[in-house]
């Protein structure tokens, strides 16, 4: 599906208004956003937040309560069968029958998503290929690792070749080394196709995603990109400097400079002073604080800019939004 005339892509997977309750109970409350295409976007927040329930509705495996959901251009309710036609799923209890071998349990899925016997000749070694399954394509699937069984399901998830890749927390339950061999194979698949991907692990997004939406409460508190979120929250760039022989008056000087919001410093042995700098919104003070520090005779050690981690950013709006709560209760 093709956007406008100007020459853009529509997104590939697009909601508004996506509401799910059970009763009294909001899972999912009025939520809006949009995926580009072949880009890696991440859903992050809590257990109970909405991730699971907001894939289910994007898979067509649960009905929004209100509100839409297009996948690939396809209405999740309208066009559910083509809906999942165009998209691979894994869920995060991977359905796999342990009795099989890896090459008969994807031979079995391949019918079930009624590709010919033409096309299963060709896409089951494909997708073995694709996801290093390779050595264990003879294998009995229970007397597979975990990190091997998250593997045949990609594999299973990706046989079709779908235009949208859903993945419910892919790492869930895997060892360090498990971990990082399946966010490997997850950065290899983006591109060629859209992946969005569901996680309460903050190094996850941070490492996979393009694109992240922070999730609690079953509401959007945040969508943008790590960086953009990093800005957003600070209101404008910060500097971390290191220098030697930095008293009272040159700390002065420097906090002075036109542009600087803040200026903290802490000592560190040998008479090195550290700071943090934070600048006004749109404001350059890197150029004019490392002519300072030169001016004066400083010794400049370090002069870096400084970024706060995801997991800043997500404890910053998940707390906001809990005082918000109560404020409102």
């Amino acid at each position: 599906m093709t956007g406008s005339g100007n020459g853009e892509r529509a997104p590939a997977v697009i909601a508004a208004g996506l509401r799910k309750s059970y009763g009294e109970r909001v899972a999912v409350d009025g939520i809006d956003f949009a995926v580009e295409p072949g880009i890696c976007f991440g859903f992050l927040g809590p257990n109970g937040a909405g991730k699971t329930t907001t894939m289910r509705i994007l898979t067509g495996y649960l009905p929004p309560t209100s509100g839409t959901a297009r996948v690939a251009g396809f209405d999740v309710v309208r066009d559910s069968l083509a809906v999942r036609r165009r998209v691979g799923y894994l869920p995060e209890n991977v359905p796999l029958y342990p009795e099989m071998t890896v090459e008969g349990y994807l031979g079995y899925v391949g019918v079930l998503k009624r590709l010919t016997r033409a096309r299963r000749r060709e896409r089951v070694p494909a997708v073995i290929a694709e996801c290093g399954l390779e050595e264990a394509r003879g294998t009995v699937v229970r007397k597979l690792s975990k990190g091997y069984r998250q593997r045949v399901g990609l594999a299973q998830a990706l046989l079709h070749e779908p235009e949208v890749l859903v993945l419910d927390e892919p790492t869930v339950g895997l060892d360090p080394r498990q971990i990082l061999e399946v966010r490997q194979l997850i950065k290899g698949l983006a591109g060629s196709r859209t992946i969005i991907l569901s996680t309460h692990i903050l190094p996850e997004v941070e490492q996979v995603c393009e694109r992240v939406v922070i999730l609690s409460r079953g509401r959007v508190i945040a969508e943008n990109t790590p960086a953009n979120l990093t800005e957003r929250l600070r209101g404008g760039s910060a500097l971390r400097l290191r220098l030697r022989g930095a008293g009272p008056a040159d700390l002065a000087a420097l906090e002075a400079v036109p542009g600087v919001r803040a200026l903290r410093a802490t000592a560190e042995p040998g008479g090195i002073v550290a700071l943090t700098v934070e600048g006004e919104p749109g404001a350059e003070i890197t150029e004019p604080l490392a002519r300072l520090a030169v001016e004066r005779g400083l010794g400049l050690r370090e002069l870096a800019p400084v970024g706060m981690s995801l997991e800043d950013i997500y404890l910053e709006l998940t707390t906001r939004e809990s005082e918000e709560v109560k404020d409102g209760a």
